[in-house]
Order: C-alpha cells, then sequence, then structure tokens
C-alpha cells in the first residue's frame, strides 16, 4: 500500500456520499478513487480501482451491501482491499454477517470525523474495527438466537493449546493490552499467538478471527 489509502465510497444516499467525499479528500493521507450508489455499481467500481479500503453501506437499492461484500471479499484479485461497513445502528442485525463474509468492521453514520478517519487508517494499516462493547454484543446476540454454529473450523485442529486459549480471548472483544494482563504475559506475545492462530485459520483479520471463534464455539476460560 501506498503511503496515501485510496478508498471508494458506496451509499445510496447522496448526502452522505458527499460528506464522505470531503471528508477523504480534506486529509493528505487519504484519497477518494471512486463512489457507486449501489452494491452492483459498487461492486464494478471496486473492481476497476482496486482501492486499500471500502465504506459501504448495508441497505441499498439492486444489490445490497451484503451482497456486495461477498462479490468483494471471494474475487482473489480484490484480496488486499477491506471493507468497512456503514451502519445507522450500533447494533445491526446483519453485522454478524457481514463480519462472516469478511468485512474488517464498522463504523456508525454518525460517528465524528475524526473517528471516521481512523478507522479508515487502522484498517489500511491492518488491523480490524470492532471495539470490546460491540463484540460482546455481537456475541450476546449470536448466542441468544442459538448462533449459526456450523463444524468447527477445518484448521482448528492445527491451533495450540495457548493460541485457542488466545483465540477465545479475543472473541470476548478484550484487546491484546488487556488479554496481556488476564493471562499476566507481555502485549508481544499475545500479538504472536493472535497472527499465528490467524495465519493457520485464514482469518483475514482480527474480526473473522472472532468469527471463527463464535462458530467453532470456543470461548475464554471462566
Amino acid at each position: 500500500m501506498s503511503d496515501v489509502i485510496r478508498v471508494v465510497v458506496v451509499d445510496d444516499q447522496a448526502l452522505v456520499r458527499m460528506g464522505l467525499r470531503t471528508l477523504i479528500e480534506s486529509e493528505s493521507d487519504t484519497e477518494l478513487v471512486g463512489e457507486a450508489e449501489d452494491g452492483r455499481e459498487g461492486v464494478e467500481v471496486v473492481r476497476a480501482t482496486v482501492p486499500d479500503i471500502v465504506l459501504m453501506d448495508i441497505r441499498m437499492p439492486v444489490l445490497d451491501g451484503l451482497g456486495a461484500l461477498r462479490e468483494i471479499t471471494s474475487d482473489p484479485a480484490l484480496g488486499e482491499v477491506r471493507v468497512i461497513i456503514l451502519t445507522t445502528f450500533e447494533l445491526d442485525e446483519y453485522v454478524f454477517e457481514a463480519l462472516r463474509h469478511g468485512a474488517s468492521g464498522f463504523v456508525l453514520k454518525d460517528s465524528a470525523p475524526a473517528d471516521l478517519l481512523q478507522a479508515v487508517r487502522v484498517v489500511a494499516e491492518g488491523g480490524s474495527l470492532l471495539s470490546p462493547s460491540v463484540t460482546r454484543r455481537v456475541i450476546s446476540q449470536f448466542a441468544g438466537r442459538g448462533g449459526p454454529v456450523t463444524t468447527p473450523h477445518p484448521e482448528l485442529k492445527r491451533l495450540t493449546e495457548r493460541e485457542r486459549e488466545i483465540v477465545g480471548w479475543v472473541a470476548t472483544g478484550r484487546s491484546n493490552d488487556e488479554i496481556a494482563a488476564e493471562l499476566v504475559v507481555s502485549p508481544d506475545t499475545v500479538r504472536t499467538h493472535v497472527s499465528r492462530a490467524m495465519l493457520k485459520l485464514h482469518a483475514r483479520d482480527r474480526a473473522q478471527l472472532v468469527v471463527f471463534a463464535m462458530q467453532s464455539g470456543i470461548t475464554a476460560p471462566d
């Protein structure tokens, strides 16, 4: 990735697109390289520009955000593209599905401009945008409806006991520093275990690692 973060905005509301365009173009390290008003057009723009980040609404005509997300994350040519979901509600009913299909996190449409720009930068640097409070609420909703627990991840057996334990802690929404404090180890040690677990489970980012943990029934020790 170059020093400038290349962004595509996909939202059916012209006012939202205008606001995001103005915000992105006001910063020296972000550049708007395309925008679209529905999911189908969004996928086409993303394929044409191959941006670093896509800011995408969930509810759109023609093809909704989930459909567009699935097409983007399943396209090998777009393997480095990261998608941040834009939502009006803190716990949209589609959030878990979006994470399961490879979204790197989500932000509220009424977030402060500085928070939205920070989200773009965090994800562009390889992080994921899933705050502890939101993760816990997603887990609560997931558990409350029985959750789409299928068979455990096929590569789960490759994890060491320690990596499996750390993945369980990651699924609680805790940061590396918080997990390190719980286990009385260094944050670097936790980071190493998380990285290895992501590699073994083929997780795009930390957000998808949380989803894999939920679906496999991995939880932190009591």
